[in-house]
C-alpha cells in the first residue's frame, strides 16, 4: 500500500517583496492609475452621468406632473363637493317649500271642509230649531186643548155645571202666561 503523507512545507521561498508595495514600480503604477482614473472619469462624465441626469430630470417632470395632476383633481374635487352641497341646499330649499305650500294647500282645504260641514250643521240646526218649534207650538195648542178639556171636566166636577167654553179657555189661557196679562 502506498503511504500517504502530508507536507507542509512551500517550494521555493520569499522572493521579494508583494509587487504593488514594491517601490521600483510605484511610477508606472500612477502612471497606469491616472489613466485609468481619467478614462473612468471621461466615461463617467459622457455615458453614465448623462443617462443619470436625464433619469433624474424625467423622474422630476413626472413628479411634478403627477402633483399638478393631484392639485387638479383636488380642485376638481372641491368643485363637484362645491356643486353638490349648493345642489342639496337647492334641493333642501326646494322641498321646504313644496312642503310649505302643501301644508298651506292642506289647510285651506281642512279650513273649507270645516265651513262647509259648519254651514251644513248650521242648516240642520235651524231646521231642527224649526222642528222643534213647529212641535212645540202643535204640542201647546193640543196641551191648551187639553188643559181646556181637563179644567171643564174639572169644574163640572167640582161645582156640579158644565161652565162657558170660553170662560175655561180665558182661564187656561191666564194660567199658560203664568197670569200675567
Amino acid at each position: 500500500m502506498a503511504e500517504t503523507t502530508a507536507h507542509t512545507e512551500v517550494p521555493g521561498g520569499h522572493k521579494g517583496v508583494f509587487p504593488p508595495f514594491n517601490k521600483e514600480t510605484f511610477p508606472t503604477q500612477l502612471t497606469w492609475l491616472g489613466i485609468t482614473f481619467i478614462l473612468l472619469y471621461v466615461m463617467m462624465a459622457k455615458v453614465a452621468l448623462p443617462r443619470i441626469g436625464s433619469i433624474l430630470e424625467e423622474r422630476r417632470g413626472h413628479i411634478d406632473g403627477a402633483i399638478a395632476e393631484a392639485e387638479r383633481f383636488k380642485r376638481d374635487s372641491e368643485a363637484a363637493v362645491a356643486a353638490y352641497e349648493k345642489a342639496l341646499a337647492e334641493a333642501r330649499g326646494k322641498a321646504h317649500a313644496i312642503a310649505g305650500a302643501t301644508r298651506d294647500k292642506l289647510n285651506a282645504e281642512a279650513d273649507e271642509r270645516r265651513k262647509a260641514i259648519e254651514a251644513q250643521l248650521a242648516e240642520k240646526l235651524a231646521a231642527a230649531e224649526t222642528t222643534i218649534a213647529d212641535t212645540k207650538a202643535k204640542a201647546m195648542a193640543n196641551v191648551e186643548a187639553i188643559a181646556t178639556e181637563a179644567a171643564s171636566a174639572i169644574v163640572e166636577k167640582l161645582i156640579g155645571k158644565t161652565p162657558s167654553s170660553d170662560a175655561v179657555r180665558a182661564a187656561v189661557a191666564d194660567a199658560t202666561r203664568g197670569g200675567r196679562a
